[in-house]
């Protein structure tokens, strides 16, 4: 594998197909083509968010055990039993893995995405994500939980931080004139990546274990591994970069700057994460996800626990029959089903919003509708008003997405594009952090107000209202971002170094008028099919789910 990248990448006299010099866009590329691109890569390693069609699969593997002895495993015991089932915790930890390493994968190498270029990061993502499922595949299918934990979780996280930044420095500087639409189309695919995925997961798992979905775990993993590694290398090898001083037909960078926090000039990483400005940001995207994941874990168990009789039209939980039972949990899978469509299009929706409000106002909107509406969530509960409780859980979601997709448009915004990427990848370790603070704080003050003996329709007032108090938290943050001290952006002499560190100084503005004025044409058309296709199918999917709530 390591050879067949060397060979690919090339030599320093000759390079290879992977070098940044090969993807430089000719006259006859369109810019059009790059989002799905960067969808068909986002699309895959999106299907982290459906991982848990595996988890109770993978607890039942062994048909045969001996339940006292392996009641008693230690931790260490069950990465490398072969004779005992494994239980939920350790193998859903792998979740845990890979979204810890993504923001490690971030941070540590955003810097060398931005001088290798998209096409080489883009394929060892794509190596990475799918070779950690094939291996993670092989550790299910000789029942080693370490293989599983190094392949989807490590080795699988590594390709999940690189494929989920690959995109993000390349579009925004092919759509300067709109960049929160640009980045939203990408990240809308990692909301989306479960609807297609999780499906398409279950089905194989059924097809390849003969109606057993845990004997066919292993295969599935496998086969989606090798699919997710195909597709993530076309969208890889799809990618082109801009020749230095490239700008859209008609459009003014000077008179595009209307906001103060617009700037035309660049800040380099080791200065950008030094900066106020930075950590501002960090807190903004940290406790808008932290608010927005306490209710994604949580929203099937609060449908459930909150409304739960009411669904069906029953007087208390001691009268619901089974039939009723069943139509509970369909409507709180329609909830997950919702919550990953408004999740992915939201994403969309407010980043593209944002190029018109500007970064900073759609943010104090995130904050303030958001403590509205969290405040307004436990009284909802109270008057038994399901259907507004569940509109409102997607607006949030919507606001969730939205964060992730506004954020990249926001940097670049206030440290400029030349090295967006890797301050990007930098400040993705406030996604790791929100995905510890959320869940772990709902599901605590969940249990504690429980043993208290708070009913189980109450036992979220107190947990929504402390959500909306992150989001207060959040807004000040916002409120206190200012334009980065002239001190801190890069002079033209350190501007052009690092520009030629990352080899566009090697085909500078004598392609730049020229370059990527080519038609749409069939293979545009062609591209969206790809990635769009599979998208539309994902979402009829979480539609037809969410025909549960309404039944």
């Amino acid at each position: 594998m390591a050879q067949a990248v060397g060979a690919l990448s090339g030599s320093a006299g000759s390079p290879g197909l992977l070098s940044k010099e090969h993807t430089v866009a000719g006259p006859r590329f369109n810019r059009w083509l790059v989002p799905p691109a960067a969808l068909a890569i986002h699309l895959c390693i999106g299907m982290a968010y459906g991982f848990s069609v595996f988890w109770l699969p993978m607890t039942r593997t062994l048909s045969v055990a001996d339940a006292a002895q392996c009641a008693k495993l230690s931790v260490l015991d069950e990465l490398f039993t072969t004779g005992c089932n494994w239980s939920v915790p350790m193998v859903s930890f792998t979740f845990t893995l890979f979204i810890f390493m993504l923001g490690v994968a971030a941070a540590l190498w955003g810097a060398w995405l931005e001088h290798a270029g998209p096409r080489k990061s883009g394929f060892i993502a794509a190596l990475c994500w799918g070779g950690g499922m094939v291996l993670g595949g092989i550790g299910v299918a000789i029942h080693q939980l370490w293989i599983v934990w190094l392949g989807c979780g490590i080795l699988g996280g590594v390709g999940q931080g690189l494929g989920y930044i690959t995109p993000v420095s390349t579009l925004i500087k092919w759509f300067p004139d709109r960049r929160g639409m640009a980045t939203g189309f990408a990240i809308m695919g990692y909301g989306g990546g479960a609807m297609i995925g999780a499906p398409i997961a279950v089905a194989l798992m059924g097809i390849f274990g003969s109606g057993n979905a845990s004997a066919g775990v292993a295969a599935t993993l496998i086969a989606m591994g090798i699919l997710y590694f195909a597709a993530m290398s076309a969208g890889a090898f799809g990618f082109r970069t801009p020749p230095e001083g490239w700008r859209p037909l008609g459009w003014n960078p000077a008179a595009a700057q209307t906001k103060a926090l617009i700037t035309t000039r660049h800040v380099h990483l080791n200065k950008a994460w030094k900066t106020p400005q930075f950590w501002l940001i960090w807190g903004v995207l940290c406790l808008n996800v932290s608010a927005g994941i306490g209710v994604i874990v949580m929203a099937s168990p609060m449908l459930q626990e909150i409304f739960g009789p009411l669904l069906v039209g029953a007087a208390n939980s001691g009268t619901i029959t089974a039939a009723q039972k069943a139509a509970i949990a369909a409507a709180a899978a329609g909830l997950v089903g919702l919550v990953s469509l408004f999740n992915s299009l939201g994403r969309l929706f407010w980043a593209s919003m944002s190029d018109f409000l500007g970064r900073k106002l759609t943010y104090y909107i995130f904050f303030v509708l958001g403590i509205a509406l969290y405040c307004a969530m436990p009284t909802l509960g109270h008057m038994g008003a399901a259907g507004l409780f569940v509109a409102t859980v997607c607006i949030i979601l919507t606001m969730y997405g939205g964060g992730f997709a506004t954020v990249p448009a926001y940097l670049a915004d206030v440290f400029g594009t030349q090295m967006v990427g890797a301050i990007h990848g930098r400040l993705l370790t406030a996604w790791s952090a929100a995905g510890i603070i959320g869940p772990v704080l709902i599901a605590n003050i969940r249990e504690l107000q429980l043993k208290a003996g708070v009913a189980h329709n109450l036992v979220y007032d107190r947990t929504l209202y402390i959500l909306a108090g992150l989001l207060l938290v959040g807004f000040i943050c916002n409120l206190l971002v200012r334009p980065v001290d002239e001190k801190h952006y890069m002079t033209d002499r350190e501007l052009e170094a690092e520009r030629a560190l990352t080899r566009a100084s090697t085909r500078v503005s004598a392609d730049a008028a020229s370059a990527a004025r080519g038609d749409f044409g069939p293979l545009g058309f062609l591209s969206w099919v790809a990635v769009g296709v599979p998208f539309l199918i994902g979402v009829w999917i979480a539609l037809e789910k969410a025909a549960g709530l309404f039944h």
